[in-house]
C-alpha cells in the first residue's frame, strides 16, 4: 500500500509539518518551511520478497578486523593534505563548503589533476557547462586525459558512469544541484540532500573511491541543508577568506582520519591558488614600522604556529556611545579585557571607541592572543610604539594574572625563525622552558608587569 501526500519540511533544520507556517518552531528561521510530496510506505505492507532481500553483515570481534594502513593517497598539494590528514582515505566522504566565489572549484580541479597520476578522476558539474569547466582548466593549466568531466545532475547517471569508470575520486559541483528519482521533492530540498549524500556514502564504501561534495552556504556561512549532512560524511572542509584579501584559509571542522583544527593557507593568483608554506613571513610582511597600536602574537592552528599581527585604535568617541568594533577576534573577549584593562592597569576607555583587527583576514579563537589584545590597545592608548622586534602571547584572567599557555616553546621557536629577539610570555611559561631558544624571554605574571617591560 502506497500513497502520496504533502508535508511542508524545513530547509534549514529538516522539520516537518502537516501545514505551511511562516516560521519554523523548531530552528526560529522564517519562511523556510517548504511543500514537498512524501511516498508513505506501511512497514507491514511489505511482501516477503521484500524482506528476503536484505542482507546481514555479521559482526566481527575486533582483533579479527583487517587494517589496511597504505589507505592514503596524497594529493600533491601539501596544504591540502595537512588539513586532509596526510591524503586522501580511500573510500572517504569529504565535504567542502565556502562562500561563492571563493576557490572551492577552483581547488579540487587543482588536487584532482595532480591525482591524474594514481587513476581515473570524475567530475561532476551540475552547475556548469563540460566547455565552462574546460575554460576553468585552461586558466589553470590542467590538460590531464584522465580528469573526466561530466555535466549531470541525476545521481543514478552519476552512480552509473562511475561504476564503469571506476575513479579513485569522484567530485560533486555541487549537492543541491542533484536529485535523486528515489525522491519526489525538488533538488536541493532536505530529502534530496539527504538521499543524495546517503547514496554517495554508500558507494564510497562499497567502491573504494573518494567522493568529495561540494555544498552551499547559507547567510551566516554554514553550510546548507540540514545538518545531518555534517553527520553523514567523513570530513567537514570549509574554505574561507576575505573577498579584500587574496589569503584563504582551508579549515577542517570535522576529520574522521586526522586532526580536526589544522588549517591549510592559500594565495588566490591569476593561475589558480597557490599553496603558503611558510604563512608567518606572509601575514607579516607588510607590517608598520614604528606604528602604534600595533603587535605580534603567536597562534597555534592545528599543529602549526603562525604569526600575527594584532592591531588596535583606540580614539575619543565623537557620539555619545562609545563604540566596540573587533575583525577576527571575538567581540565578547575584547570587551571583556577591556574591562580587566580599565580595573587592573588604570587604563580607561570608556570615553573611547575601540578597534580591534587581526591582520590577514585570520580568525583567532585561542586565548594565548589576550596579552596582545591588552597591549595593542594600551600601545594605542599611550600612543606608544612597540619594540618591532618583540613577540607577546598569555591568557589573562578576571583579577589581572597572566595563565600559561600550550606549546610555548613551538611559538617561541617560530618567533626565533623570524628573527624576534625578545618574547613577553607567562611566568609559569618561562619557568618551564627547555631546549636552547636564543631569544630574550621575559616571564610576567599580571597585566601590570607586563607593561612595566613594554612601556
Amino acid at each position: 500500500m502506497k500513497r502520496d501526500t504533502i508535508i511542508y519540511q524545513c530547509q534549514a533544520c529538516g522539520y516537518v509539518s502537516p501545514k505551511w507556517l511562516g516560521r519554523c518552531p523548531d530552528c526560529g528561521q522564517w519562511n523556510t518551511l517548504v511543500e514537498e510530496r512524501k511516498d508513505i510506505t506501511h512497514s507491514w505492507w511489505r511482501s516477503n520478497s521484500q524482506r528476503s532481500s536484505r542482507t546481514l553483515n555479521p559482526p566481527q570481534p575486533i582483533t579479527q578486523i583487517e587494517y589496511l594502513k597504505d589507505r592514503r593517497i596524497p594529493t600533491g598539494i601539501k596544504e591540502f593534505d595537512r588539513v586532509l590528514g596526510g591524503g586522501i582515505v580511500k573510500g572517504s566522504l569529504i565535504l567542502i563548503g565556502g562562500d561563492p566565489g571563493i576557490g572551492k572549484s577552483t581547488l579540487l580541479l587543482q588536487a584532482m589533476d595532480k591525482l591524474t597520476k594514481h587513476g581515473r578522476i570524475l567530475y561532476v558539474s551540475g552547475e556548469e557547462s563540460p566547455q565552462q569547466v574546460k575554460m576553468r582548466a585552461e586558466r589553470l593549466n590542467i590538460s590531464s586525459p584522465d580528469l573526466t568531466v561530466q555535466a549531470e545532475t541525476c545521481l543514478e547517471n552519476v552512480l552509473e558512469t562511475a561504476g564503469q569508470l571506476r575513479p579513485i575520486a569522484i567530485v560533486i559541483d555541487s549537492i543541491q544541484t542533484m536529485y535523486s528519482e528515489d525522491i519526489p521533492s525538488a533538488p536541493g530540498s532536505v530529502g534530496q540532500v539527504r538521499e543524495c549524500s546517503q547514496k554517495l556514502m554508500s558507494f564510497a564504501k562499497s567502491s573504494g573511491s573518494s567522493v568529495f561534495i561540494i555544498g552551499h552556504v547559507t547567510k551566516d556561512g554554514s553550510i546548507a541543508g540540514p545538518r545531518v549532512l555534517e553527520h553523514i560524511v567523513d570530513t567537514v572542509i570549509y574554505f574561507e577568506g576575505e573577498k579584500g584579501h587574496s589569503f584563504r584559509i582551508l579549515r577542517a571542522i570535522k576529520n574522521r582520519f586526522g586532526s580536526s583544527n589544522e588549517i591549510g593557507v592559500f594565495e588566490m593568483t591569476d593561475e589558480g591558488l597557490r599553496e603558503i608554506e611558510n604563512p608567518s613571513e606572509l601575514f607579516l610582511s607588510e607590517r608598520p614600522e614604528g606604528a602604534t597600536g600595533t603587535v605580534v602574537t603567536a597562534s597555534i592552528e592545528g599543529s602549526r604556529p603562525i604569526l600575527l599581527e594584532f592591531q588596535a585604535l583606540v580614539s575619543p568617541a565623537t557620539f555619545g556611545v562609545p563604540r566596540r568594533t573587533s575583525i577576527g577576534v571575538d567581540y565578547n573577549r575584547v570587551n571583556l579585557l577591556i574591562a580587566v584593562l580599565e580595573k587592573k592597569a588604570g587604563i580607561h576607555l570608556i570615553g573611547m571607541d575601540v578597534f580591534v583587527n587581526v591582520v590577514g583576514g585570520l580568525k583567532v579563537a585561542e586565548p594565548a592572543a589576550d596579552l596582545a589584545i591588552v597591549t595593542a590597545l594600551s600601545s594605542s592608548f599611550k600612543d606608544q610604539a612597540i619594540d618591532p622586534h618583540t613577540i607577546v602571547f598569555g591568557e589573562i584572567g578576571l583579577s589581572g594574572e597572566i595563565r600559561a599557555v600550550s606549546q610555548a616553546e613551538l611559538r617561541l621557536r617560530e618567533a626565533q625563525k623570524i628573527a624576534f629577539k625578545k618574547a613577553i610570555i607567562p611566568k609559569a611559561n618561562a619557568e618551564r622552558l627547555r631546549g636552547d631558544i636564543s631569544i630574550e624571554i621575559i616571564g610576567v605574571k599580571d597585566i601590570n608587569e607586563a607593561m612595566e617591560y613594554l612601556f
